[in-house]
């Protein structure tokens, strides 16, 4: 899918919140539950792929804990965490040296509930290959990290796939664009370092994650330094990637961050974090930061240029989508292009967007974005609501 050429660059404008017309209305910022960074909390994710080498006096490590610790908004009870408590599967026996990339692999492939037992402390998982959903292996996978998981894709590849419409993974309707089925969640996990470049299946993105059809949420969750390809007019997401939801569901992404610290974002050609096309998104109480949109020339890429370069966090394209920010904190983050925090754009200009109790500032857009709207550009049936929010330069 690509959409019609953008307007013509805008020129950057004033810090009030937007309304509708040539004029914006200017309401006065409220406080947002948003406000507050929590960058000092953030826990530090080791750098260097393997496994954590097991501690034999240190008390249990606590979980880790993710996304805006200001966050108020309430979650809906299907996007809450899944329960877990009676697995299908486990990854580990105990130790660190038992929890390794192909007992992922496998436990992925072969679906279900899936926990991990790698002893007390934290853990870092070096994939040596990505973990791909079987479609024919059950309505549910789930992967629970319990807080101290992280999976890394060393910086070479990417680490998760799911996508109805390979039939490499198994067909199982007829209709694969648009299925209920496999429902896949994430939870409790740290993704690190994971890297789609020169990957071309379906367009291409997804560094971490790469989600086509079904079902798909992630709740507390980290992301940090994942890459994918650096130029092209649409590929995106350099953690997450989806396409196609069913019914138009939404991803929910919950109490989760991405980036959260200077050098821990995700680059990428278009959304240093999210990034979709015709897919609807509900983020609730996370963090999304320090993420940046590198390439250049847009979408369609402007002659003599590669393309790209807009959405610092967040890239949607489409056209019937929705986006909702609430409790989330978006700040930090840079688009060589357009909206360096949101870029939205409905084709057919029925999308649309909404922003609560959150804050969205410092997200500078080199090229263009929103009269009234800092650090967005938008394009959709009408403009993006705001309510208890700050949007600043």
């Amino acid at each position: 899918m690509r959409r019609r050429a953008l307007a013509a660059a805008l020129t950057t404008v004033v810090l009030a919140l937007g309304g509708c017309g040539g004029s914006p209305a200017k309401p006065r910022p409220a406080a947002a539950a948003g406000s507050a960074s929590p960058q000092s909390a953030a826990p530090s994710v080791p750098a260097t792929p393997g496994t954590t080498p097991p501690s034999s006096s240190a008390p249990a490590a606590p979980a880790q804990v993710n996304g805006n610790p200001n966050g108020r908004a309430s979650v809906p009870a299907e996007a809450r965490a899944v329960d877990t408590s009676k697995p299908s599967r486990v990854v580990g026996t105990g130790t660190p040296g038992s929890c390794t990339s192909e007992a992922v692999v496998s436990a992925v492939g072969a679906g279900g509930i899936i926990t991990f037992n790698c002893g007390p402390d934290p853990v870092t998982i070096a994939m040596k290959a990505t973990a791909k959903v079987r479609n024919v292996q059950g309505a549910k996978i789930v992967l629970d990290g319990g807080g101290k998981v992280t999976l890394s894709g060393e910086g070479r590849r990417r680490i998760l796939y799911m996508n109805t419409c390979d039939k490499n993974q198994g067909w199982t309707t007829s209709h694969c664009q648009d299925q209920d089925h496999p429902s896949l969640t994430v939870q409790n996990l740290t993704f690190a370092d994971g890297n789609s470049t020169g990957d071309t299946t379906e367009g291409g993105g997804g560094g971490a994650i790469f989600v086509r059809g079904g079902r798909f949420k992630v709740v507390n969750s980290r992301f940090v330094r994942n890459r994918c390809d650096q130029t092209g007019p649409d590929l995106g997401g350099a953690a997450i990637r989806v396409l196609s939801q069913y019914h138009n569901q939404p991803v929910y992404v919950v109490g989760s961050t991405f980036g959260g610290a200077s050098g821990q974002g995700g680059v990428c050609a278009n959304g240093g974090a999210l990034s979709s096309i015709g897919v609807s998104w509900v983020v609730l109480n996370s963090v999304l930061s320090y993420n940046s949109a590198v390439g250049k020339g847009a979408n369609p890429a402007r002659g003599g240029t590669p393309g790209g370069g807009s959405g610092g966090a967040i890239y949607c394209d489409g056209n019937l989508f929705t986006v909702r920010l609430a409790g989330t904190l978006v700040e930090q983050n840079k688009a060589n292009e357009g909206g360096g925090a949101v870029f939205f754009v409905s084709n057919d200009r029925t999308g649309t967007m909404s922003i609560e109790s959150s804050t969205l500032r410092k997200n500078p857009s080199a090229g263009f974005e929103t009269p009234g709207f800092p650090g967005i550009y938008f394009l959709g049936a009408r403009p993006p609501s705001v309510s208890s929010s700050s949007l600043t330069r």
